[in-house]
């Protein structure tokens, strides 16, 4: 099982990967930077809550995991 910590710094990263991308999309599909920025704050505040809820509901699963 992981600890909370891991869980945490791996969501921060892939959520700052997701913020970037997410930035650019919308900078690319609106045009404006200030729309742009604010979409991908959304989606990273939402993307962030929800994968570490989902990590922390699949952590106590020992389904398909392999333990040598």
């Amino acid at each position: 099982m992981e600890t909370r910590k891991r869980t945490l710094v791996k969501a921060i990263v892939w959520n700052i990967i997701g913020l970037t991308v997410m930035a650019l999309v919308g900078l690319i599909l609106t045009g404006s930077v200030a729309v742009g920025g604010a979409m991908a704050v959304v989606n990273t505040v939402i993307g962030l809550t929800m994968y570490v809820l989902y990590e922390r509901v699949w952590a106590p699963i020992s389904w398909g995991r392999h333990h040598v």
